[in-house]
C-alpha cells in the first residue's frame, strides 16, 4: 500500500497542478509575467536607431510656451513645422474632445454682454477658429489622432479611417478573443477627426499590477474593432487601407485543432506577432534619451527640422503635470508615449517578445511527461539524487525558457513547471521520508531482538559508530544459564524446545533491559549481557545485581518454571567495549579479564550451590545486598587470587536479623577456616546449620566447608597453604 501511495500521491498533485493550469489562466499568468520582467531586467531590448522620435511636452516645454493644454493654433504651428521638416506620420498621443476655450468664439461669452463693443465683436470675429486652424493644419499632413475607450456608455464613436479582414478557421472571428468589451468612447472633435488621416485608441490595458506589459494591437468597443494608436501609425506610415488579422489554424498557422485566438496582424507589408487576445508584448529598453525632442524646439529651431524626414513622430508628454506615467517591466515611470513609440520601434526592427499561440501546448505536455518521469523516478532514488533530479528538473525548465528568451524571444514560462517539479519532489520526498522512518523503525526493532534497544538508538542517531574500535571502561558483567540444560532439552521434541527457549529467554532478556543492561549475545541457554555500555550507567554493578535478584524471582513466582534452576556470575571491572570482528561482520561486545571471570563465577554457581555469585570488586561498588563470602578463588592461568559472594537478596534481607545472625557466624567460620582453626570452623558452621531463612539454602555450600574441615583435621594441609581455591574449570 505504502509503495502504491508514493506513486499515487504525486501523481494527485501533477493532476491538481494540471487543473490549476487549466482552471486559473489568469492567475498563473500573472506569475510568469514577473518571470519574464526578470528576463527582461537581466537583457533588455537594445535600442536601434529607428525612424521613430517623441516631440516632448516636457517641464521645460511647459515653462516656455505655458501651461497644458496650449491654444489649437500652437498645435497647428507644431504640426505644420513637423510636416516642413518631412515628417512622414505625427502621432498625437492625446485626445481632443472638446473645443479649444481660448477660440475667439469660445472666449466672448465669458466676457458679457456690456464687456465689449460691437467693433471689437467684429474684429475677433475675423480671427479663424482655433480648432479651425489646428483642422486644417491636420488635413494638411499625416497626423494621426487617438481616441479613449471607457466602459460607460457614450451615444459618440471613433470614426474608423480603416477596415479589418480576418484569415482563419471557419466561425472563429477575432472579436471574441477581444478582451474588454468597452461600451463607450472619448473620441475628437468632428472637424479634427475628419482631417486626420489615421484614428486609434492609446489606451495601454495596464495588468492585474499595473504594470504595462502588453499593448493591445486591437480594442473592441461594443461589436466593432478598432485599431490601437501604434498599429494605426504604422499603417498611416505605409498608406495601406485594411488590416489583415491571422487566426490560429488559419492555413499555415498550426493550432493542433484548436482556436486559441489570434496569431498576428498585419498593416500594409508588415506582420506583427500578438497574443492570442491580440496584445503586443512591450520588449522595452527602458528611458533612452534620443528618443525624444522637447516641444519647444520645434516651435523655436528652424535647424532641428533637418532631422525630422521621414520619422514617425509622437506628440505626447513627460512632464509631471500631464500624470500620464506608466510602470513598465524597466522603468516605474515611464511616460505612456514613450510606451507607444517602443511599440512602433518593435515594428519596424520586427525585435518582437511572443508567447506562441503553441505555448501553453508545449507547457501542458512538457509539464505532464516531467510530471510523470519524476512520479516513476523519484520512489526509487535516494535522498540526495532527488534532490539533485528535482533541481535539473526545474534548472532545465528555467534554462530552457531562458534560451528561448534570448535566441528566439520566445516567452517559455518556467514557472508552472518548476512548481509542479517542486511540489511532486516535496511529496515524493516526503513519503520517501515516512517510508525510510518506517524502515528505520522496523530495523530497530528487528535489530532491538539482537541488540540492546539503547545500542540500536544510538546506532541509528550515529551510524558513523558503526566500525571496528573499542573504548575502556569500567562495567559490570552478568553471565546467566540454566542448569542440566541438557536434562531439559532430552524431555522436548525440537520445537518444543525451541518454544520453551523462547518463552524463558524472553522474560529473562526484559529483565536485563529494564534495568539498563544490554544484551551482549546468546549462547544456547546462556544470556550474557553487561551495564556502563553503550550509555553510561553509575550504578551499573547495583543494577546488574537488581535484575538478577529480578530474575531469581520470576523463575520462582511463573507457573512453568518453578523447577527451573539457573546459575549467575556477575563480576565488575575494566574492559574493552566497542565493535569487535571483522570488515565484514562485527558485534558490539566487551573483552577483558573481567569478563572472563564473571563467566568463571558463574560456571561455579552450581559447585557451591548458589543462585548467583558475584565477585569482590562487584560488593565493592554495590555494597547494599544481602551477601556473603563463599570462597576465595584462584582462576586457571591467573596468580592473583579473588573473593566470590553469594547474592542471597536485597537490603531488606541484608537487614532481616536471622540474616544478621547467619552472617555473624558465617564470617567467623571463614574466619577460622582461613587461619586453619579447623575446630572453631566446625562449630561455626553448625551454627550457620541451624539457622534457617525463608526461600535461601545455602546447605550445598556448607556440606562443601564440613568436607573440607574434616579432611583438613584428619590431614592438614602443607605449611604454605593460604586457604585459596584453585578453579581449574573454565
Amino acid at each position: 500500500m505504502r509503495k502504491i501511495l508514493s506513486y499515487l500521491i504525486p501523481a494527485l498533485i501533477l493532476f491538481c497542478v494540471l487543473a490549476l493550469q487549466y482552471s486559473f489562466p489568469s492567475q498563473i499568468e500573472s506569475f510568469r509575467a514577473k518571470v519574464f520582467d526578470v528576463f527582461q531586467m537581466i537583457k533588455p531590448r537594445v535600442y536601434k536607431e529607428t525612424p521613430v522620435r517623441i516631440i516632448d511636452i516636457d517641464d521645460e516645454s511647459l515653462e516656455k510656451i505655458g501651461q497644458w493644454p496650449w491654444p489649437r493654433t500652437i498645435l497647428g504651428k507644431l504640426v505644420s513645422r513637423l510636416a516642413s521638416g518631412g515628417a512622414t506620420v505625427i502621432a498625437f498621443d492625446g485626445v481632443f474632445p472638446e473645443p479649444d476655450r481660448t477660440s475667439p468664439e469660445n472666449m466672448l461669452p465669458l466676457w458679457g454682454e456690456g464687456a465689449t463693443s460691437e467693433l471689437l465683436r467684429a474684429q475677433l470675429a475675423l480671427i479663424p477658429d482655433h480648432d479651425k486652424v489646428f483642422a486644417e493644419a491636420i488635413s494638411k499632413a499625416p497626423v494621426v489622432l487617438a481616441f479613449g475607450l471607457i466602459n460607460e456608455p457614450l451615444k459618440k464613436t471613433p470614426l474608423l479611417k480603416a477596415g479589418f479582414l480576418e484569415h482563419g478557421a471557419a466561425k472563429d472571428r477575432a472579436i471574441d478573443y477581444i478582451w474588454p468589451i468597452f461600451k463607450g468612447a472619448v473620441v475628437n472633435l468632428p472637424i479634427l477627426e475628419k482631417a486626420a488621416k489615421g484614428n486609434g485608441c492609446f489606451n495601454m490595458g495596464p495588468e492585474w499590477d499595473q504594470i504595462v506589459r502588453r499593448v493591445p494591437a486591437v480594442f473592441r468597443l461594443n461589436d466593432s474593432l478598432y485599431p490601437a494608436l501604434a498599429l494605426e501609425t504604422l499603417r498611416v506610415f505605409q498608406g495601406a487601407s485594411t488590416y489583415k488579422i491571422t487566426m490560429a489554424g488559419a492555413t499555415g498557422e498550426t493550432s493542433f485543432g484548436e482556436q486559441t485566438g489570434l496569431v498576428d496582424i498585419k498593416a500594409g507589408l508588415l506582420e506583427v506577432p500578438t497574443d492570442a487576445n491580440g496584445r503586443i508584448w512591450l520588449y522595452d529598453t527602458g528611458y533612452k534619451k534620443e528618443r525624444f525632442i522637447p516641444a519647444w524646439k520645434i516651435l523655436s529651431d528652424d535647424k532641428i527640422l533637418i532631422d525630422l524626414k521621414e520619422k514617425v513622430l509622437f506628440v505626447g508628454g513627460s512632464a509631471m503635470a500631464l500624470k500620464d506615467m506608466r510602470p513598465t517591466p524597466l522603468n516605474p515611470r515611464a511616460a505612456g508615449v514613450e510606451v507607444q513609440a517602443q511599440i512602433v520601434e518593435q515594428m519596424f526592427l520586427g525585435d518582437f517578445l511572443e508567447r506562441p499561440d503553441w505555448a501553453a501546448g508545449l507547457e501542458f505536455t512538457y509539464l505532464t511527461l516531467l510530471g510523470i518521469l519524476l512520479i516513476l523516478i523519484l520512489p526509487k532514488a535516494g535522498a540526495v539524487r532527488s534532490a539533485v533530479i528535482a533541481l535539473a528538473a526545474i534548472a532545465s525548465a528555467v534554462g530552457f525558457s531562458w534560451y528561448a528568451f534570448v535566441h528566439w524571444h520566445f516567452l517559455i514560462d518556467p514557472v508552472f513547471p518548476s512548481f509542479a517539479v517542486f511540489w511532486i519532489y516535496l511529496a515524493s520526498s516526503f513519503l520517501n521520508f515516512l517510508g525510510t522512518e518506517r524502515e528505520r523503525g522496523e530495523i530497530r526493532g528487528a535489530f532491538g531482538r539482537y541488540l540492546s534497544p539503547a545500542l540500536v538508538e544510538k546506532l541509528a542517531k550515529n551510524p558513523q559508530q558503526l566500525k571496528l574500535g573499542g573504548e575502556m571502561r569500567p562495567m559490570t558483567f552478568l553471565f546467566m544459564d540454566i542448569r542440566n540444560f541438557t536434562g531439559i532439552a532430552e524431555k522436548f521434541t525440537p520445537e518444543e524446545l525451541t518454544q520453551f527457549m523462547n518463552s524463558f529467554l524472553t522474560p529473562m532478556t526484559d529483565i536485563i533491559l529494564k534495568h539498563g543492561g544490554t544484551i551482549d549475545k546468546y549462547m544456547g541457554d546462556c544470556i550474557m549481557a553487561f551495564w556502563n555500555a553503550p550509555f553510561e550507567d553509575k550504578q551499573h554493578a547495583l543494577h546488574a545485581c537488581q535484575a538478577a535478584l529480578v530474575m531469581q524471582e520470576y523463575l520462582r513466582a511463573t507457573p512453568g518454571f518453578e523447577e527451573v534452576r539457573i546459575g549467575i556470575g556477575i563480576n565488575t571491572g575494566n574492559a574493552c567495549v566497542g565493535n569487535m570482528g571483522s570488515e565484514q561482520r562485527f558485534d558490539y561486545t566487551a573483552l577483558g579479564d573481567e569478563v572472563n571471570l564473571a563467566s568463571r563465577i558463574e560456571g561455579l554457581s552450581k559447585q557451591y550451590g548458589v543462585t548467583a555469585i558475584m565477585g569482590q570488586n562487584t560488593v565493592a561498588v554495590a555494597p547494599g545486598f544481602a551477601a556473603l563470602e563463599i570462597d576465595l578463588i584462584r582462576v586457571k592461568g591467573k596468580n592473583k587470587p579473588v573473593r566470590i559472594f553469594a547474592l542471597l537478596g536485597g537490603e531488606m534481607l541484608r537487614e532481616n536479623e536471622d540474616f544478621k545472625k547467619l552472617a555473624a557466624h558465617h564470617e567467623k567460620m571463614i574466619g577460622a577456616y582461613r587461619e586453619q582453626r579447623w575446630n572453631e570452623a566446625a562449630e561455626a558452621l553448625d551454627e550457620c546449620l541451624k539457622v534457617k531463612i525463608s526461600g535461601i539454602t545455602l546447605d550445598p555450600l556448607y556440606w562443601i566447608y564440613g568436607s573440607r574441615i574434616r579432611t583438613y583435621q584428619k590431614t592438614p594441609p602443607a605449611p604454605d597453604w593460604d586457604g585459596v581455591t584453585v578453579a581449574e574449570s573454565k
